[in-house]
């Protein structure tokens, strides 16, 4: 690679030769990335499916582009294989990508970024940006097809070094796993779930790597989020609250029961004020009777 056309003193220039002797000098069974000769800020990768899962066994290409002010801002990602996760000739939205720069650190790395690629293979899309959601039947066929031949991308040049990545990650992957004859149709999901669900464990190195580098923030995804019954959905749960259930319909009742002696009790008071009211009255009318009657025998003595 021609070191003369770039400024040596350049922080990120002295950052991604560095990491090209690194990867050069400890290449990995699980990916291969190099940059392009005309352009050290470009880089083409290929990964490995992650293992006991859908995607085991298949070969993913794409491209990776550093910016200017490398390792201080992240670098943008491009799946070039159809892969039923990712969308092809898109950038991708993930936390170790540019479409999140809060959540990069400059002590990452090109091969750091990559292992982080393949741990979020099987993990769920929830509507980031250039995600897919294909069924795990469907991913699997592409895994296959995936090793047949490269993909087909940019100038001869590139052309080229992506051709040598592919022939390298083939000679390096395992074949990929077949389903027994014997299975059926019904048995086959089940069999692919409990590997899926054994992906971390068996693949210490991409889970340690990948920790602490969560999928975007449920604020910055299209998702829709669906609440079920919770009767209908969990037997158990609405055992449980039959007891509280019962309790709040009997103070219902009972509140019923008081409203329904208020009436009776309000007419009571009504009648009561009546009486009194009507008692007070001829009390008035007696001492003004009274007084008049005292006042006329005055007035006759005079």
């Amino acid at each position: 690679m021609a070191e003369d056309k770039y400024n040596l003193k350049n922080p990120a220039v002295k950052r991604i030769l560095q990491e090209i002797k690194e990867m050069q000098s400890n290449s990995s069974d699980d990916f291969m990335s190099l940059p392009l000769e005309e352009n050290i800020f470009e880089w083409q990768f290929a990964i490995r499916g992650p293992r006991d899962t859908e995607f085991e066994g298949g070969i993913y290409h794409g491209r990776i582009q550093l910016p200017a002010e490398y390792p201080f801002k992240p670098p943008s990602f491009m799946l070039l294989t159809p892969n039923g996760r990712f969308e092809t000739q898109t950038k991708i939205c993930l936390s170790i990508s540019n479409h999140h720069p809060e959540h990069w650190q400059p002590s990452w790395s090109v091969r750091t970024a990559l292992v982080a690629l393949i741990a979020f293979m099987p993990t769920s899309p929830n509507g980031a940006l250039g995600s897919l959601d294909y069924k795990k039947e469907e991913r699997r066929a592409l895994a296959v097809k995936s090793r047949e031949a490269s993909p087909k991308f940019g100038t001869p040049e590139r052309q080229k070094l992506i051709d040598e990545v592919h022939e390298y990650m083939l000679s390096k992957a395992p074949p990929v796993p077949q389903l027994c004859p014997s299975e059926t149709p019904e048995e086959q999901p089940t069999k692919i779930e409990e590997g899926d669900a054994q992906a971390g464990s068996q693949n210490s190195d991409v889970a340690q790597a990948a920790e602490g580098l969560p999928n975007p923030s449920v604020g910055e995804r299209v998702v829709e989020e669906h609440q079920e019954s919770p009767a209908n959905a969990n037997p158990r749960l609405a055992r449980e609250r039959a007891p509280s259930e019962v309790h709040s319909s009997n103070q219902v009742l009972q509140r019923q029961e008081v409203r329904a002696q208020r009436p009776a009790d309000d007419r009571l008071f009504t009648w009561a004020a009546v009486g009194l009211t009507i008692a007070i009255v001829v009390l008035l009318l007696k001492k003004f009777m009274n007084a008049g009657g005292h006042g006329a025998v005055f007035m006759d003595g005079s």
